[in-house]
């Protein structure tokens, strides 16, 4: 269980090879070695993120884990639990893809949806089922910023995690009673394999500065936070903006 000042002795990191997710283990094996289970697609890449933990003195299993196959997804989430409860459990898969051919290309279209929505509910479902009958548990989940109000210049992937942060928001009311607690975390640009190419973005945070702040939101319990959290605030400004207006702004 996570002890009195917020430290986890387990951790599942679905999207095992997300720079955010790794970062955030790190960040807690500062504090002892953990057990943590990733899961992802077996590959090299999996490989590394395993013994790059591993040097942290974790003890570290993979488990095969494809966003794209729901029917596999509850025997993924059974391996994953099978050597003992989970403290804490990020959902951080997902796919920025090509912003225009997202919204010309059916089956990229597909993809993305069935990557950063669908496959969210299907693993939230199943982690809110074993956290109930652990009794205990928390769940990250990584949505965007891109998600509160949704540009024309990605709405694809903004209107994929605006229903991502909606799923998790309204899960974190459902777990209420059971004591089993969500954290939605909004990021903006972060310097990462996904945004590689990508142009640098006002507020720009790395890898490690998201995972300080899902340590630390953790710790506190709190719900909703924004990485980083001036962010709230220049969304809050543009949320409310009218459309006239929103959709002259450059980007």
């Amino acid at each position: 269980m996570i002890d009195a000042v917020g430290n986890p002795q387990s951790l599942l990191l679905l999207g095992g090879t997300s720079d955010i997710a790794l970062a955030t283990a790190e960040r807690y094996a500062r504090q002892r070695p953990l057990r943590i289970v990733l899961a992802a697609r077996p590959s090299e890449r999996l490989e590394a993120a395993a013994e790059r933990l591993r040097s942290t003195g974790s003890t570290v299993t993979t488990v095969s884990f494809d966003a794209r196959d729901p029917g596999t997804h509850g025997e993924a989430i059974e391996k994953a639990f099978a050597d003992g409860d989970i403290d804490i459990s990020i959902v951080a898969f997902g796919m920025l893809g090509d912003q225009e051919k997202l919204w010309t290309d059916v089956e990229a279209a597909r993809e993305l949806a069935e990557i950063n929505y669908v496959a969210p509910v299907t693993v939230g479902v199943l982690l809110a089922e074993k956290l109930r009958k652990q009794g205990h548990g928390h769940i990250v989940a990584l949505s965007s910023v891109a998600g509160e109000r949704v540009r024309r210049s990605n709405f694809v992937y903004g209107s994929s995690k605006a229903g991502l942060d909606g799923f998790y928001t309204g899960l974190t009311e459902a777990l209420r009673p059971s004591g089993v607690k969500v954290t939605v975390v909004r990021p903006g640009h972060v310097t990462s394999k996904m945004t590689e190419g990508l142009s640098e973005a006002p507020l720009a945070q790395t890898p490690e500065q998201v995972a300080q702040i899902i340590v630390e939101s953790v710790r506190k319990g709190k719900e909703l936070v924004w990485a980083p959290a001036q962010f709230r605030y220049v969304m809050s400004v543009l949320r409310h903006l009218p459309r006239v207006i929103f959709r002259r702004l450059p980007f």
